[in-house]
């Protein structure tokens, strides 16, 4: 017998989408988008009034796929790059000179973009430590739950989890979400010396008293049911603004992450979009595996964030 996945009705990622549509799109780098999903997900985002997309690729091949698949090139501009590698360091360019305010990722590894985002004469990074956001909307939990980071940093340590939550923050507020309750995670909510995660994340928190880390309220260590179960906080008797009302999840390393986010996805129908942060404007990165909702919210994501960037002030959703 085949399950049935049932319904998705989007309400926290509509709400993003329509408040992307209130302000003007913005030019986008679109680093090799050399396939189908690729493609499609530049210009569907582009006719939904979300980006302007810049396509950065082997122009026969971007104009191949258009053809095969029957795809509107409109009138997208082409800029035509011999090779992936060719295709991120022009995509990365165009954002440094500042003729693209956003950069997406297409049909090339996310490494490959990366390395030249973070390249010290040719990039675009910042002091801040490059991280992933996942945006997560997941049926019947009423906040829109913020995972980081689950695609990048593998085994970050204390300084680079001040900026993985730093930027998670960063991001909360700029699309006018207000001040998010963090939480640290580990497998309890104690801190012993047998689970090197929750030291950290007494750390962390301590460095959130101390103005390390600011915009946010940090609760940790917790467990994942206590970080977002009022039931489950409660009944294990801890007292804090943050437990069982998270809205970002911090998690200890990739792998754990990797594993939250997907058995949201699959086991209860959530969607994520992605979001790279730390570099001087927002990544857009999505996976094949995303659906149209989703590459749509991830493309509103990066858009709304990077306008607060420029207006200096929170975008309203």
């Amino acid at each position: 017998m085949t399950a049935v996945t049932p319904p998705r009705q989007h309400e926290k990622y509509n709400r993003l989408i329509a408040a992307a549509k209130n302000v003007p799109p913005l030019a986008t780098a679109v680093a090799h988008p050399c396939d189908e999903t690729s493609l499609r997900g530049a210009l569907e985002a582009a006719e939904a009034g979300l980006i302007i997309p810049i396509l950065v690729g082997p122009k026969g091949k971007v104009e191949g796929v258009a053809r095969t698949f029957s795809l509107d090139l409109g009138h997208a501009e082409i800029i035509d790059a011999p090779h992936s590698h060719a295709a991120a360091e022009k995509a990365v360019e165009l954002v440094r000179t500042g003729k693209a305010e956003l950069l997406m990722k297409g049909s090339l590894h996310t490494d490959e973009l990366l390395a030249e985002v973070v390249k010290r004469e040719t990039g675009i990074r910042t002091g801040r430590r490059i991280s992933h956001v996942f945006v997560m909307d997941v049926p019947g939990h009423p906040h829109t739950l913020f995972i980081t980071d689950a695609a990048v940093n593998i085994a970050p340590d204390l300084d680079a989890k001040r900026d993985i939550i730093q930027n998670a923050i960063d991001l909360f507020a700029g699309l006018g979400l207000g001040v998010p309750k963090v939480a640290i995670l580990s497998a309890v909510e104690t801190v012993t010396t047998s689970i090197p995660s929750t030291i950290e994340a007494a750390a962390l928190c301590k460095m959130g008293d101390r103005g390390q880390i600011t915009g946010g309220e940090l609760d940790g260590p917790l467990a994942f049911d206590n970080a977002i179960s009022p039931e489950a906080a409660r009944i294990k008797g801890i007292k804090s603004p943050v437990a069982g009302q998270a809205q970002i999840l911090v998690v200890p390393n990739l792998e754990a992450g990797n594993m939250l986010a997907k058995n949201l996805s699959f086991l209860s129908h959530a969607d994520a979009a992605g979001i790279v942060l730390g570099a001087r404007v927002p990544i857009i990165l999505t996976s094949r595996a995303d659906n149209v909702m989703t590459r749509m919210a991830s493309c509103a994501v990066a858009m709304l964030f990077r306008q607060s960037q420029i207006a200096k002030q929170p975008v309203q959703v």
